[in-house]
């Protein structure tokens, strides 16, 4: 029984225990993203802000897309289209970063002390801090543009908790993949690129017709993407039943990717 509560308990062991080395690999991936730059951090926040303007432009004026049936504002589509750019980069930066996180950091590997299962972490991490930096920017466009502020914002943390267990399990199978097959970050590549117009972040879930919505259902970006325009634009409750399940599903898969990546790890050093 003890052995079993081990098991159960090492991601999570494992993390607390080196905390402190989570949050100073975090704070260095957050610093060094745009040092040598110019403008420095503010890159953070002006990134973001022309990524949305030009997604704008592209899909409102020159697409002329609408949100819903009634259509929208170009400044009401930008927000809505915030709300899913915002979580599916979560996703998307650490996917990306994955197959290469080892190879990249393959001095740590050759340190036996060292705890390479942190690297995922840390990123995801990273990629949150960003995350946040747009929902500041997306809260202050709802208050400017549309007096709009809704008390439901407080669900943030619920609501991200799938995608982060979800990414953090995916990231540790990928980042360990990547050490052995070379050539999956380029499927990775293709993947996420095709993931981002298979989730419902330029059109509303509803425009999608009936016969493929259900496919859509599938792909947990949906109910995350979906769960974050309620609680930002629309004030609305988030999706309890997938919170549950997504949550659940989540810590499955982030045990999986643990374990896997402990597994795996041991030849690592042989390969790199």
């Amino acid at each position: 029984m003890n052995t079993s509560r081990q098991l159960i308990n090492n991601p999570f062991s494992s993390i607390w225990k080196n905390r402190d080395l989570i949050i100073q690999f975090a704070k260095r991936d957050i610093l060094t993203r745009y040092k040598g730059s110019n403008l420095g951090m503010i890159w953070s926040f002006l990134q973001p802000l022309l990524m949305l303007v030009v997604y704008t432009f592209v899909f409102s004026v020159v697409f002329k897309s609408k949100w819903g049936e009634t259509g929208t504002s170009k400044t009401e589509f930008a927000l809505i289209l915030f709300c899913g750019m915002a979580a599916y980069n979560i996703f998307a930066e650490v996917i990306s970063r994955s197959p290469n996180l080892i190879k990249d950091n393959a001095n740590y590997v050759k340190k036996v002390i060292f705890p390479l299962e942190i690297m995922p972490i840390y990123v995801v991490i990273s990629a949150v801090f960003n995350a946040l930096i747009s929902f500041i920017i997306l809260v202050l466009g709802l208050i400017i543009f549309m007096d709009v502020f809704h008390w439901t914002i407080i669900f943030l943390p619920l609501v991200l908790l799938p995608l982060v267990l979800l990414t953090i399990g995916l990231s540790w199978i990928f980042s360990s993949l990547g050490v052995y097959l070379r050539d999956i970050n380029y499927l990775i590549g293709i993947l996420v690129s095709a993931l981002m117009f298979l989730s419902p972040i330029f059109y509303s879930l509803n425009s999608v017709p009936e016969d493929f919505r259900q496919f859509f259902y599938f792909n947990p970006i949906s109910y995350v993407v979906e769960d974050l325009r309620g609680i930002f634009v629309y004030g609305a409750y988030p999706n309890w039943t997938w919170l549950l399940s997504g949550t659940i599903m989540g810590f499955i898969i982030m045990f999986i990717g643990y374990y896997w990546f402990m597994k795996t790890k041991k030849g690592f050093s042989d390969v790199l």
